[in-house]
């Protein structure tokens, strides 16, 4: 069964880069201004996280995914997610840990920010290189016919 996912992460963390990946089209940066809805993923603005008026929007998309990836940038200083952040969501969520191979990147931090959030999947990925993007369609099921 493909599985439809919902990114959550700040602005630059690389939500819609990882998009672009998966969908297997062209990399190219653009922020994100409104929520970008698609077969399987959802896709919103960074603010979505960042600023706590628009969490209702988030809770409320989160009821049309089966999955929610916590994203993470490797070379991000801090991480927005609480402790058992994860606790409140009401699908399985899963941790992504963006720009493993960027400058500064430090993946095993973002993962252990991860994992104090309450994710117990955790995927690498570059979504330029392509590293990582496999083993994250397999788990959506998204190379099943």
């Amino acid at each position: 069964m493909k599985r439809k996912i919902m990114f959550m992460g700040r602005s630059g963390a690389g939500k819609t880069t990882i998009t672009q990946a998966l969908y297997g089209e062209d990399i190219a940066y653009k922020k994100t201004q409104y929520v970008n809805y698609s077969k399987y993923i959802i896709d919103p603005p960074g603010e979505y996280i960042e600023d706590k008026q628009f969490g209702f929007a988030l809770a409320l998309y989160s009821y049309e995914v089966d999955v929610i990836g916590l994203i993470l940038a490797a070379n991000e200083p801090f991480s927005l997610y609480s402790p058992g952040t994860v606790a409140m969501a009401t699908r399985e969520v899963i941790g992504i840990v963006t720009q493993i191979n960027a400058d500064g990147a430090d993946p095993a931090l973002a993962e252990e920010w991860l994992k104090i959030a309450g994710c117990e999947k955790i995927f690498f990925v570059d979504s330029v290189t392509r590293q990582g993007l496999d083993e994250l369609i397999s788990y959506l099921g998204w190379d099943e016919n």
